[in-house]
């Protein structure tokens, strides 16, 4: 059964990484404006998140203006919205699951077995949450590079990776890395024989102190 400081570092790499989805969701850099080519313009720059559109200017003076209908989005970027959302709602989750779990905790009870067993529940669902936030991450990086190299593409409106997307997939990472580490909790042979009530076994006594 892993020991109660793998536990505590997977689930502070898990925290960790959940803190970096979170931090990806609600910055809008996941696309800046690109200028490669014929594209110089420099006096503004922009860029486009999940949730609003904006717009830098050369002085530092920062203007967003958020999506007016969900029904205009890119099917792209409503997807990504969404598995960016259900990963945060299943690592927010998999806290309190790991915390019940994990040995240095009081609680999930006394019973040694039912707690790795919740930990490593705990972990599993990090697991998913951290592949939900890596699909999100790189189907969204696909569409940049795909209307990057479109030539139908005007130049003047291409975009390239944005710094949420390289946080999203750090977050990502950190997460699916945390919650394999508390998957690794699950309880062995001898723990479940122990639990289900299996006899043990003595060790028998020496063959000389019979006959005395």
């Amino acid at each position: 059964m892993a020991n109660s400081g793998l536990q505590l570092l997977g689930f502070s790499m898990a925290i960790l990484g959940w803190v970096g989805l979170v931090a990806s969701t609600a910055i809008p850099q996941w696309q800046m404006s690109s200028y490669a080519g014929d594209n110089i313009i420099t006096a503004q720059a922009m860029y486009k998140g999940l949730w609003m559109d904006c717009v830098t200017q050369s002085t530092g003076l920062m203007s967003c203006k958020s999506y007016d209908s969900v029904l205009s989005l890119s099917a792209a970027l409503q997807a990504t919205r969404a598995l960016m959302v259900i990963s945060l709602v299943l690592g927010f989750l998999a806290m309190f699951v790991a915390v019940m779990g994990m040995k240095c905790t009081n609680c999930g009870g006394d019973d040694k077995v039912k707690k790795a067993r919740i930990a490593m529940t705990g972990g599993i669902v990090f697991i998913v949450a951290g592949l939900a936030a890596l699909i999100a991450c790189s189907w969204y990086g696909h569409q940049i590079i795909t209307d990057f190299y479109n030539p139908l593409t005007p130049v003047n409106v291409k975009y390239e990776f944005g710094s949420a997307i390289f946080i999203g997939w750090a977050g990502s990472a950190l997460v699916l890395l945390g919650g394999a580490l508390l998957s690794s909790s699950c309880p062995g042979r001898e723990s479940k024989a122990v639990y289900r009530g299996a006899p043990r076994s003595y060790p028998k006594p020496n063959s000389a102190k019979e006959y005395v």
